[in-house]
């Protein structure tokens, strides 16, 4: 490791490894701190969806922001994906990215009402075109009755998303930046016109820290901390499947998820395994938690997929995404000076991607506007960094899922 550069970015996930591109590639030296591996939270442990749109429903945006604002924080959204694929195309990342579509499938009938009301909405406002398919016919997206009629989106996309860090990793370090993983950052602090960064291998110097450590924040950068709740996600995997049950399940291959609050996501991967995941439990990942979040998940699997009652699940894992608390995206420069991108509330793989690349670009020294560089996140009250309160959320959600 180094023993000074111009940025040093804490976060070997998307968002860092797309800034480290970009930085380097303005000719910055660029040290990336990464406490475990490369994509080792969220970036590589993800259902791999590229959806279009925010963790936001376009009624809420427009709700909160007017029809205006809200068009921009949706076209940005849009905006990400072609930026995702654009990187992918320029470094030649072999991450299966293909454009599948994705769709969203009403748990109740009351929600495939609310699913009109949000295709009206989405043409009149944000000029976006989505396919509604009743209970009829949903045969033809997937192969369950549990639901109740689907949206269809055929823009959104998906990707292998461990091969596409690793992609992202190897394109940042080609352009001449170092990665260095295995290691902890436990202090940052003003010294002169920079930042002394104290890790668990030595001491470094840097003009500029960026850090882009999303639902993984921790201690030595508190001021970000106080602002992003982690929220665990689960995620199991099937052996792989027979190819016709395949072609029941998702006939399109699509990306899906529901509409809970306390939402299932699945997709099919190359290998023919069914990847389920869910927020199965508001307590922090851990083997006790994932195992038992895994019992809930097989239980979900059964629901939604009957035929799949007794399947073999082969892989279970847990991780952290991460919310603001308006439950939006955030990025620019905090008022301690620390550089930011986070807050992508499981929509996270285009958006941090883009900020990533934008954020370095600011701190490049081009001048540079967008709808979520706006240097502030919303500080939550009585809250440090520890988010006691998302059992009593998790519970509020089921009971809201229960009643809707």
């Amino acid at each position: 490791m180094p023993s000074a550069a111009d940025v040093v970015v804490i976060g070997a996930g998307y968002t860092g490894l797309a800034a480290a591109r970009r930085l380097a590639k303005a000719g910055a030296s660029v040290v990336v701190l990464e406490r475990g591996t490369v994509g080792f939270g969220a970036s590589s442990r993800n259902g791999g969806q590229v959806l279009h749109g925010l963790r936001l429903d376009p009624a809420t945006m427009v709700s909160r922001y007017g029809e205006s604002q809200a068009r921009e924080l949706f076209e940005a959204a849009v905006e990400a994906v072609a930026h995702l694929e654009a990187v992918i195309a320029a470094e030649s990342i072999d991450c299966e990215y293909e454009r599948t579509g994705h769709i969203q499938a009403a748990w109740k009938p009351s929600h495939f009402d609310a699913f009109r009301r949000e295709q009206a909405l989405l043409a009149r406002v944000f000029s976006h075109r989505v396919e509604l398919v009743p209970k009829t016919d949903q045969h033809q997206e997937i192969g369950s009755s549990r639901y109740h009629g689907l949206l269809v989106d055929a823009h959104s996309g998906a990707l292998n998303p461990a091969r596409y860090v690793v992609g992202l990793a190897i394109a940042a370090a080609r352009a001449g930046a170092t990665i260095a993983t295995g290691v902890d950052v436990e202090r940052l602090s003003r010294s002169g016109d920079g930042w002394t960064i104290e890790t668990s291998v030595g001491d470094l110097r840097a003009r500029e820290v960026l850090i882009a450590t999303n639902g993984y924040t921790g201690t030595a950068t508190p001021r970000l901390r106080r602002g992003i709740i982690p929220v665990g996600s689960y995620v199991v995997a099937t052996a792989p499947l027979p190819a016709d049950v395949c072609s029941r399940l998702l006939p399109k291959r699509r990306m899906a998820y529901d509409s809970k609050r306390f939402l299932y996501y699945f997709r099919l991967t190359s290998d023919r395994r069914l990847l389920f995941g869910g927020r199965a439990s508001f307590t922090a990942p851990g083997p006790d938690t994932v195992r038992k979040a895994a019992t809930i998940l097989r239980r979900g699997i059964a629901t939604v997929f009957p035929e799949l009652a007794g399947v073999e699940i082969e892989y279970a894992w847990g991780g952290f995404v991460a919310f603001a608390r308006d439950e939006r995206p955030h990025a620019g420069r905090l008022d301690d000076g620390t550089y930011f991108a986070t807050g992508y509330a499981g929509h996270g793989i285009a958006m941090a991607t883009m900020l990533g690349d934008l954020t370095a670009r600011g701190i490049a020294g081009e001048r540079v506007s967008h709808p979520f560089l706006d240097d502030w996140l919303p500080s939550i009250p009585l809250y440090n960094g520890v988010p006691w309160f998302l059992p009593f959320v998790g519970a509020y959600y089921q009971v809201m899922d229960w009643l809707s």
